[in-house]
């Protein structure tokens, strides 16, 4: 049975998970991206894969995001990758899972690679956004915008008929957490999916990203108009049965 659970990170943060335990030694852990949560489709998705498959599933929101404690402005890539990392700990122990890294979770996946190498037998990306904050989002700010956020310590970029708060110390932490530049060595199997019409993260970036992987069994699906999403039924199939085969 799946339900919510909250771990308690510091004396202000509470990190909201989602956990649904079976017997199996197997689990698949499913990371969000950026000022998401898991009330979307995907986290529902995978959750019942995994029940169907008999899949030990983990699903977690990092502080600032949907339920769990926290300020957004005050969170950061280094902050929202140790808190996936404690809740593994606490919650897989030693059992071996796949990782689902959408958009941004892609990169704090990356990044569990310093903690668990052992226990990471897979990796399934879907319009994946590694370095995303400076190679993106920084990269598109106007010299005024860019002032702005230096001046203030924070720029509200609306976009998509949201409001996101852009702070400066996310920008900088960014650049603290580059993972382009590594070299993955993990004997795993890896398989990226992008939409060609990405209007967020152009497909350049998952292939950027699978080249750091230097030993393992790699897949790349750049599907024809696709969007960042990427998750409309009509894609869910192709995505469901590359992840049965990984975790065959």
């Amino acid at each position: 049975m799946s339900k919510y659970n909250y771990l308690k990170i510091s004396n202000s943060i509470k990190i909201r998970y989602l956990h649904h335990k079976t017997h199996s030694n197997q689990y698949i852990v499913f990371l969000h991206g950026f000022m998401s949560d898991l009330n979307g489709e995907k986290p529902k998705v995978f959750g019942r894969f995994c029940k169907k498959n008999n899949i030990g599933f983990l699903a977690i929101e990092y502080s600032g995001h949907g339920k769990s404690t926290g300020k957004f402005i005050k969170g950061n890539i280094t902050k929202w990758t140790n808190q996936v990392k404690q809740v593994i700990k606490k919650v897989i122990k030693k059992k071996q899972f796949i990782l689902i890294g959408s958009s941004m979770g892609s990169w704090l996946s990356v990044n569990q690679f310093n903690y668990f190498p052992k226990q990471i037998k897979g990796f399934l990306g879907i319009g994946s956004a590694p370095e995303f904050l400076e190679r993106v989002m920084w990269k598109k700010f106007t010299k005024k915008m860019r002032k702005e956020t230096i001046k203030n310590g924070i720029y509200q970029l609306k976009h998509g008929g949201f409001e996101y708060p852009i702070t400066y110390q996310l920008i900088k932490d960014g650049r603290r957490n580059l993972v382009l530049n590594k070299i993955i060595k993990a004997n795993i199997a890896v398989t990226l999916f992008h939409g060609s019409k990405d209007e967020a993260i152009p497909p350049i970036y998952s292939r950027k990203l699978l080249k750091i992987f230097k030993n393992a069994n790699k897949k790349i699906f750049v599907i024809k108009n696709g969007d960042h999403s990427l998750f409309a039924k009509k894609y869910q199939k192709k995505i469901l049965s590359q992840l049965k085969l990984m975790c065959d």
